[in-house]
Formats: C-alpha cells, sequence, structure tokens
C-alpha cells in the first residue's frame, strides 16, 4: 500500500505543481489580457526587448538575443539538440498534435517509468541487504 501511494504521488505532484503555477502566474498577471486566435493570453506576440512574448516562441533567435543571459556560451551544445526536436516534431506534418504526443504524453511517461524501475530496483537492494 505504501508504495502505491509512492507511485501515484509521483505522477499526480507534478502535474498538480505546473497546475498550480501556471495558475498563479495566470491570476498575478491581470494588467496583460491578450488574443491570439481567439483565446486570452497571457503574452502579446509583439517583439518586446524586456520580456518573452509569443515572438521568441516564433523567432528563437530574438530571444537569445536579448533575453538570455547565462547560456550564451552553452549554444553550440544546446542549439543542435533544441533545434532537432523541433525539426523533427516538424516533420511530422502536424507539429502541434506531434508536440503533445511526444513532449506531453510519451516522455513524461517514459520519465515515470524509469523513475518507478529506479525506486522498485532500490527496493530490492535494500531487501538483499537486511538478509
Amino acid at each position: 500500500m505504501k508504495k502505491i501511494f509512492l507511485y501515484i504521488s509521483i505522477f499526480i505532484l507534478p502535474v498538480l505543481l505546473l497546475i498550480g503555477v501556471n495558475e498563479f502566474t495566470r491570476k498575478t498577471n491581470t494588467k496583460n489580457k491578450y488574443k491570439k486566435y481567439n483565446i486570452v493570453t497571457v503574452n502579446s506576440g509583439k517583439y518586446n526587448t524586456n520580456r518573452c512574448t509569443w515572438a521568441c516562441h516564433n523567432n528563437t533567435d530574438f530571444c537569445k538575443k536579448h533575453h538570455v543571459k547565462f547560456l550564451k556560451s552553452h549554444y553550440k551544445y544546446t542549439d543542435g539538440i533544441y533545434f532537432g526536436i523541433i525539426h523533427s516534431l516538424k516533420s511530422t506534418g502536424n507539429y502541434q498534435l506531434a508536440n503533445i504526443i511526444f513532449l506531453v504524453i510519451i516522455i513524461p511517461l517514459a520519465l515515470y517509468f524509469f523513475i518507478i524501475k529506479s525506486i522498485q530496483i532500490q527496493y530490492k537492494i535494500n531487501r538483499y541487504k537486511k538478509l
């Protein structure tokens, strides 16, 4: 019973944290209500040198030039991975759906699986140590 509670907690707590952070951010940002595709958004689509907007999502180079401060020396390592993932998702023909399937469903479930496997192996190690 204790293991099941642990496994369920590991599954639910990140989701609750994500929802909590999003709701807190939405509640504290009441001055800006923009619309994109008739949906109210927190950020506008206009370029802003002081903060990221939807323009940064569509133009990564602008964001890197104006908003990134500490990781500039690591672009040679991260750009290949970052743009490789984006190009892979776009190559499926439906970027939005591929994004949801891979980045929202498959990768988190794989991480969850590996965390659970790691915990199970640790339980086995602890059990063998007691012998």
